[in-house]
């Protein structure tokens, strides 16, 4: 069983930058892909960024180029660096993880089990 708590979010301009931070804990998270999913409103959650326990990335081609995601195993975290955020950006992200995802998987909502609640981020 895995825990997720995010913080970090809040309201930036358009423009600015925002880092979100995802802490996991549990007995085996290590082993576990990780990700970062976002819903805006009115909108279906969009996975947008995924770091496998090997450190294989996937990203969202509607983040690709201006965010990072990162992942600490000594400190059970995962980190998404949002640059050049845009009004379109707005949204509840979450952190979610899962074992044994397949590596075309990484950014499908159905392939995780656990998430986070949520942290709201508003560019305006």
């Amino acid at each position: 069983h895995v825990q997720l708590v995010e913080s970090g979010g809040g309201l930036v301009q358009p423009g600015g930058s925002l880092t979100l931070s995802c802490a996991a804990s549990g007995s085996t998270h290590m082993r576990y892909c990780m990700a970062w999913f976002r819903q805006a409103p009115g909108k279906e959650r969009e996975g947008i960024a995924g770091v496998d326990s090997d450190g294989s990335i996937s990203y969202a081609d509607s983040v690709k180029g201006r965010f990072t995601v990162s992942r600490d195993h000594a400190q059970a975290t995962l980190d998404l660096e949002m640059n050049s955020l845009k009004p379109e950006d707005t949204a509840v992200y979450t952190c979610a993880a899962e074992r044994s995802i397949a590596p075309d998987r990484r950014l499908w909502e159905s392939a995780f089990g656990y998430f986070g609640q949520g942290t709201q981020v508003t560019v305006s």
